[in-house]
């Protein structure tokens, strides 16, 4: 079975050290120090994690990547030098054995930054709506959203309420960008 990743980017902290961890995600910054040693921040839905490029050879493959590509790293969990306490994962560091490229991106300039995406015109928001759904704010009204339909379906439920779906004639795309009609089946070519 393909295991994508033993952690999340989110999850390690300094009990970890010394584990053997496996992480995936975006690849948000790529900080060049010298000569064969960078600081990778990679990102997942979970948070970030420092990753100490060290090697000519691994040094050489994320030079040659763009920012929010896709990589999976296997490495060893050590205690950082120079801590940082404003992120969760800010004690430790992973130093990597490999590291796979899962998904290239294609652009060498996004077309606008991830974290300022709420600045950014709506229609390449629209556009690129992938790219969008990784900004931390609109990731947490998201996850806001989520919990608060569920805790009104619990609430309803236990007050003995059936959720019953019924056919509904057109239907609106979240945004409002698009609306959708449904064909009848008994009167062909009709809407």
């Amino acid at each position: 079975m393909f295991q994508s990743r033993t952690h999340t980017c989110g999850e390690l902290r300094l009990s970890d050290a010394g584990k053997q961890v496996k992480i995936s995600g975006w690849m948000e910054n790529v900080r060049e120090v010298g000569n064969g040693l960078a600081f990778v921040i990679v990102r997942d839905f979970y948070g970030v994690t420092q990753v100490v490029v060290e090697t000519p050879e691994l040094f050489e493959l994320v030079k040659g990547l763009n920012k929010e590509s896709t990589i999976s790293v296997t490495g060893t969990v050590r205690e950082r030098a120079n801590k940082n306490a404003k992120i969760p994962t800010g004690d430790i560091e992973i130093v990597p054995e490999s590291i796979e490229v899962l998904g290239r991106c294609r652009y060498n300039e996004l077309p606008f930054e991830i974290n300022r995406s709420r600045d950014a015109d709506e229609s390449a928001r629209l556009k690129y709506r992938y790219l969008d759904l990784r900004n931390p704010a609109v990731k947490n009204n998201i996850i806001l959203r989520c919990s608060v339909v569920a805790a009104l379906r619990q609430a309803m439920t236990e007050h003995g309420f059936l959720e019953i779906t019924t056919p509904i004639l057109t239907a609106s795309s979240p945004e409002g960008a698009r609306d959708y009609l449904v064909p009848a089946r008994k009167h062909p070519g009709k809407f």
